[in-house]
């Protein structure tokens, strides 16, 4: 009866992994997951020949790379979203040590393409950026350590979670990279307002974070020209910013047409940072808010699904998931229509490149694995048995 009334799933002891994976798993996300991975191959075959005639390559030759990577972040997506919230922790543990480990090391050992800013490791034939791979396992690990803080005779895991936090956002802001210390920030304080963290000390917290920025600024020439550039009343159409506006507005509702598009001629980073605006341009202002849509999608069936939880690991680590995935998206496409300072983070699953791709496709993972249907779980489950 409370399954009828409840609508829950029920699990049946002994059944075969993957009927139990496809009746339990949130179908409608990762169907939204696999649009976005199209939609980004469908822009990159758009956006990348350019950049590929520049450095004497093969037309598609990023578009193939993409694909690759691509074809090994959806089969590491389906792999992970198979685990358990256990098994989902347990691999956070381990890859959150190897990668701070390697974001700790980037001073010594990386390097920054002539970009300004030291984030890669250079492996000869690719290149591995840590903090897209840290993202992920970090929130996991630090939703497993608010969890633990709130058992009777659990460790701190409150101050914990926040000293591990406060120290991956500096060496996040030496590298410098300001966005993805903002979005790890961000993450944490989601996590701990939904964990029952009291309002006047999230608010100290923004106060902290503004000071931070106001030092940053004068004393960090890449973070000041940023923000310099976004506040300045006049747009250099000669800059990146410049190209990408000018490219949304000559999109319009339904673009300039396929292939039609002149942006990705001026851009450098058109397949990656900004390929937004390539979307715009060809495509139009219905393509944008089709992708929109599909973000939207994910995050708010997620954290519906993780509002029925009442495991508190699972449900800080699905929303923290969740809301890191959806404001990198809003992040993105917020510097392309220059409502943010430029950040240099990509579009999930979108956006070209190997290491946003791969550490998209074990975060989404997680946060599948973590929204599957589990009635023994949900709230729904417990007041029925009180009413039976």
């Amino acid at each position: 009866m409370t399954e009828m009334v409840y609508g829950t799933v029920p699990v049946r002891t002994g059944d075969p992994i993957l009927p139990r994976w496809w009746r339990t798993i949130d179908r409608w996300s990762m169907c939204c997951i696999l649009i976005l991975f199209g939609i980004g191959l469908m822009l990159g075959l758009a956006s990348s020949p350019p950049l590929a005639a520049k450095n004497g390559l093969e037309p598609f030759h990023y578009v193939t790379r993409q694909a690759i990577f691509g074809g090994m972040a959806m089969s590491l997506m389906f792999g992970v979203s198979l685990m358990t919230p256990q098994m989902v922790r347990r691999l956070a543990v381990l890859g959150f040590i190897g990668a701070f480990t390697a974001l700790a090391l980037l001073p010594v050992f990386g390097t920054d393409f002539g970009k300004g800013a030291v984030r890669w490791y250079s492996l000869g034939f690719a290149s591995v950026q840590p903090s897209e791979f840290l993202k992920p396992v970090y929130i996991v690990f630090a939703a497993w350590l608010l969890a633990a803080g709130q058992q009777i005779g659990g460790p701190p895991g409150k101050t914990y979670s926040f000293a591990i936090t406060a120290i991956i956002c500096v060496l996040l802001a030496l590298q410098p990279d300001f966005g993805q210390a903002c979005l790890v920030l961000f993450a944490w304080g989601v996590m701990y307002f939904v964990g029952g963290a009291p309002m006047f000390l999230l608010l100290t917290i923004a106060g902290l974070v503004v000071l931070a920025g106001s030092f940053s600024y004068s004393n960090s020439e890449h973070f000041a020209r940023r923000i310099d550039g976004f506040l300045s009343p006049e747009v250099d159409p000669t800059t990146q910013l410049g190209y990408a506006t000018n490219a949304i507005r000559e999109g319009g509702f339904f673009g300039v047409g396929v292939g039609e598009g002149q942006v990705k001629w001026s851009l450098p980073d058109a397949h990656t940072d900004f390929i937004i605006a390539v979307a715009a341009e060809e495509y139009g202002l219905i393509c944008v808010l089709m992708i929109i849509a599909l973000y939207t999608v994910i995050v708010v069936r997620s954290l519906t699904r993780l509002m029925k939880e009442r495991d508190p690991f699972i449900r800080l680590a699905g929303t923290g998931l969740a809301c890191a995935f959806g404001v990198q998206a809003m992040i993105n496409m917020g510097v392309a229509v220059r409502l943010l300072p430029a950040k240099g983070m990509t579009l999930p699953f979108v956006s070209y490149g190997g290491s946003s791709l791969i550490a998209g496709g074990v975060a989404v993972g997680m946060l599948l694995a973590l929204t599957r249907s589990r009635p023994q779980t949900e709230l729904s489950d417990v007041l029925g048995r009180r009413n039976h």
